[in-house]
């Protein structure tokens, strides 16, 4: 029972740290990257749908990315879409392909990506202590039925609380590389 809560709680933690990670991605550098994109959403015949389901991206310079669609006909729905996104990008369409050019990032820029990645940090160290509270529930509760013992029930939560503060270390090394790379300029 302890174990199949500290499995569960292990597993939840791995994802909130993988989704922290992937938001950290969608944090834009000094470089255009594909993977900046990934959180776009294209209305493809009323549908939400992922730009990386709908186009190929080139990376041709530092700032420039080149976006080309499978489907010509979704290239207006692309473009509105890159338009109305948070990133600050300014796509041409030249009939064939998308072609965005980053701006320089300023210094004010910059510390607002910083303020944003320490914001999703955030929300990644709350879901982890959500799930460590959770698991600390179940693992009191079959202590209190009488599934398990005392001892079996301190073991396990000593055990809960080194595997949060793990992934809590996880995800603030994460941030860490992350405002390092936002502010190298």
């Amino acid at each position: 029972m302890i174990e199949d809560s500290l499995s569960e709680a292990r597993t939840k933690m791995g994802k909130a740290v993988e989704t922290a990670k992937n938001d950290f991605a969608a944090v834009r550098t000094g470089r255009a990257n594909p993977s900046l994109f990934s959180n776009v959403l294209v209305e493809y015949y009323g549908t939400p749908t992922p730009l990386q389901q709908l186009a190929s991206f080139q990376n041709p310079e530092a700032r420039t990315l080149l976006i080309t669609p499978y489907d010509k006909s979704s290239l207006g729905d692309i473009e509105k879409a890159l338009r109305n996104s948070d990133l600050g990008a300014n796509p041409a369409n030249d009939g064939n392909v998308i072609r965005i050019v980053m701006p320089e990032l300023t210094e004010e820029r910059r510390r607002e990506y910083v303020r944003l990645v320490s914001g999703k940090a955030e929300d990644a160290r709350v879901s982890v202590r959500n799930i460590r509270r959770t698991a600390k529930g179940e693992i009191e509760k079959a202590v209190k039925d009488g599934d398990a013992g005392e001892d079996e029930g301190t073991r396990g939560e000593k055990e809960l609380d080194a595997t949060t503060k793990k992934h809590i270390d996880q995800i603030d090394e994460l941030l860490k590389r992350k405002e390092a790379e936002l502010l190298e300029v």
